[in-house]
């Protein structure tokens, strides 16, 4: 089979980093797209290029799509609690550079666009029951608002310019290469305080549930929605099943810092109580099937960050 050539904007972190392996070991010719704020070029294959530009560039974008098969769109800002303070930046990034990736979109014209969106765009559950995707989209924070605003314009345009759009909703990614932030990653945050012997700081009562899906997962369904036929959709890409967060925070206490108990702060505005994915229509459509298991992954994080 021909190789695609393929653009990941994102590329350099950390979703993005561990599809660009997963492309590039295919046989794919891949080109990473990442202005580096919080992607690092040390997490790329030596042979990936790379170009260092700003997804709001719109030149940039469009010289860089031409002649791509398939446009990953995964560089974004990711944080709920940052969005709360930096919603104009948020907005900026998030809904104003995928409009300037349409526009190159509408230039360079690529077979397919799989975006990169998330949980965030969903109201909140009152039971860790998993949500589909049709469940009701009301947003409690400016990156929620600003990834389901991006999404309607994905869905609206790109079919406009020949394109395929897919829009994959990630649920709480956890894996290697996780970028060290106070908002982002609540297992490597757990993992990284423990290791240095502090205790891992609870907000709220603990009891909110979520849906911890391994990086090798999203990877696996973003290649999916690659190769599927199908175009045109909306899936979630999680596991199905409640974590809730007291339960995540004894685990690793057990596992690392058996002494220590964690604590707790007061709840955080614009955080989902509950949030886990109803995956049938990814299962269904993509043939997606998560392998991953949370008690065994968690290992390869600990270790990875006990030698970062």
């Amino acid at each position: 089979m021909t190789p695609r050539r393929v653009l990941v904007t994102g590329g350099a972190g950390f979703i993005g980093s561990h599809l660009v392996e997963a492309l590039a070991a295919r046989g794919e010719r891949v080109v990473v797209y990442d202005n580096l704020s919080m992607g690092r070029h040390e997490n790329l294959p030596p042979d990936v290029p790379l170009i260092h530009a700003d997804v709001r560039d719109t030149a940039a974008l469009s010289a860089a799509m031409q002649h791509a098969d398939t446009v990953f769109h995964l560089a974004a800002r990711v944080s709920v609690r940052d969005s709360l303070r930096s919603f104009a930046e948020d907005a900026d990034v998030n809904l104003f550079g995928t409009l300037r990736m349409l526009e190159a979109c509408a230039a360079a014209r690529p077979r397919r666009l799989i975006f990169a969106s998330s949980m965030a765009v969903y109201a909140d559950s009152p039971r860790p029951d998993p949500v589909p995707e049709t469940y009701c989209t009301a947003p409690l924070s400016p990156y929620g608002v600003s990834k389901l605003a991006a999404e309607q314009y994905v869905l609206q345009l790109a079919p406009r310019f020949g394109v395929e759009p897919v829009v994959l909703r990630f649920f709480n990614t956890y894996g290697t290469r996780q970028t060290d932030t106070p908002y982002v990653g609540v297992i490597s945050i757990f993992v990284r305080r423990l290791l240095a012997g502090q205790a891992p700081t609870i907000f709220g009562d603990g009891g909110q549930c979520r849906d911890f899906v391994h990086v090798s997962d999203i990877v696996a369904g973003c290649l999916l929605a690659m190769e599927s036929p199908r175009a045109g959709i909306v899936a979630n890409i999680g596991t199905g099943i409640a974590t809730s967060v007291n339960a995540l925070a004894a685990l690793l206490c057990a596992r690392i810092a058996p002494q220590i108990r964690p604590q707790h702060g007061p709840n955080q505005p614009g955080e989902l109580r509950n949030c886990v994915a109803d995956i049938t229509a990814a299962r269904e459509l993509l043939g997606y099937a998560p392998r991953a298991s949370l008690a065994e992954k968690l290992a390869e994080v600990i270790e990875y960050l006990r030698r970062e």
